[in-house]
C-alpha cells in the first residue's frame, strides 16, 4: 500500500485493546507532547477489536482533532498486525509506533525525532529497567534475547521494545515486503538494514489495567520469533538423533562384550528410561516440525493479514 505523495513530519501509530481506562490520559500526554515539537504530524490509532468502550473514546477524539484518525479493525489481530496496519496508513516522513498505556513515554518521542533528523533510519528504543516487571519477568525477557542472538544470523538489540521509530525509506519496505502472516516486528526492523541506533529508556507503570500478555501468548510470541528469524530449531533433530546414536552404539558394544564375557545384562530400568526419553524427544521434535508447517499453511492460504472495519477521521 503506499500511501499520500504529500507526507507529513511524523506520524504515531498507537494500537488499542481494551484500554478505556488508561486512553483519555494517554491521549492528552500524547497531544500535549506533539503540540510542544511545532511540526506536522498525525496520530493513528488502530482499534485491535476492543470489547470495553475504548472505540468510543477514540471516536470522541476524532471528533475533535484534525491530526487524528481511527482505524477499527472488524475483530481482533493482535498487536503486531495492529502496528503494520498503522504503517501501512502513516504519511509521516518518520513514523513513531508506541503502546497506549504510558509504558512508552510520549516525552521521549522528540529525542526520537532528533536521532531521525541526524539520519538515522531506525531508532530502537531499549529498556534499561520495568517499574511494574518483576525480577522473573526481568529475566525471562534477558534470557530471550541471549538465546535469539545464539541461534539467530540477525542480531537484536536487547531489550528493545515495540517502541521503535522508522523512516519512510523503512516503511516502505515494510509495505511491499516482509507481509509474511508470523511476524516479529521488532525483529523485522533491524533485519532491513540501513542507519541505526538505540535509546535508552526506563518504562514507567502501567497507567492503567493489566497487561494483555499472558505467559501463553509472551510463549506464542517468542515461538513466533525463533521461527521467523531461525531454522536452528529445526536442525535439531539431527543434532538429537547423532547423540542417540552414538548412545546406541556404546550400548550395542557393551552388551556385545557382556555377553561374550557371560555375564547378565542387567538393564531394564536403564533400556526403558532410555526408550521413554527417546520418544519424548521425538514427539517433542515433531511438534517443532509441525509448528513451522503451520506458520508455513498460513503463508499458503494467503489470508489478509488483518481487516478494516472502518477509518474514523
Amino acid at each position: 500500500m503506499e500511501t499520500n505523495s504529500n507526507p507529513i513530519d511524523c506520524s504515531i501509530v498507537a494500537s488499542v485493546y481494551n484500554e478505556e481506562a488508561g486512553i483519555q490520559l494517554f491521549y492528552n500526554a500524547l497531544s500535549e507532547a506533539m503540540q510542544s515539537l511545532k511540526i506536522s504530524y498525525e496520530i493513528i490509532f488502530v482499534n485491535d477489536g476492543s470489547r470495553d468502550n475504548s472505540l468510543q473514546f477514540l471516536q470522541q477524539f476524532a471528533r475533535t482533532d484534525k491530526a487524528m484518525r481511527v482505524i477499527d479493525f472488524s475483530r481482533n489481530f493482535g498487536h503486531e498486525a495492529a502496528m503494520l496496519a498503522g504503517v501501512d496508513h502513516a504519511k509521516g516522513n518518520a513514523i513513531i509506533c508506541m503502546d497506549s498505556d504510558l509504558q512508552h513515554p510520549p516525552a521521549l518521542i522528540a529525542e526520537m525525532l532528533q536521532k531521525h533528523a541526524e539520519g538515522f533510519d531506525v531508532v530502537n528504543m531499549v529498556r534499561t529497567d520495568r517499574k511494574d516487571s518483576s525480577m522473573l519477568h526481568k529475566m525471562r525477557s534477558k534470557l530471550f534475547y541471549k538465546f535469539m542472538n545464539g541461534i539467530s544470523s540477525v542480531k537484536l538489540a536487547e531489550n528493545a521494545s515495540d517502541f521503535f521509530l522508522i523512516s519512510r525509506k523503512v516503511s516502505s519496505i515494510l509495505r511491499s515486503d516482509f507481509r509474511e502472516r508470523t511476524r516479529f516486528l521488532r525483529g523485522i526492523i533491524q533485519l532491513v538494514g540501513f542507519n541505526k541506533t538505540t535509546i535508552a529508556y526506563v518504562a514507567p507503570p502501567r497507567i492503567a489495567g493489566e497487561s494483555h500478555y499472558s505467559f501463553m501468548k509472551l510463549l506464542k510470541l517468542s515461538f513466533t520469533a525463533v521461527s521467523s528469524f531461525s531454522n536452528v530449531p529445526l536442525r535439531l533433530g539431527i543434532f538429537v538423533g547423532l547423540l542417540f546414536i552414538g548412545v546406541s552404539v556404546a550400548l550395542i558394544v557393551y552388551s556385545i562384550v557382556m555377553w561374550l564375557l557371560g555375564e547378565t545384562i542387567p538393564g531394564y530400568t536403564t533400556l526403558i528410561t532410555f526408550m521413554s526419553a527417546f520418544a519424548g524427544i521425538q514427539l517433542f521434535i515433531t511438534g517443532l516440525i509441525g509448528q513451522y508447517m503451520s506458520y508455513i499453511f498460513d503463508e499458503i492460504k494467503g489470508r489478509p493479514i488483518y481487516i478494516v472495519n472502518e477509518i474514523i477521521e
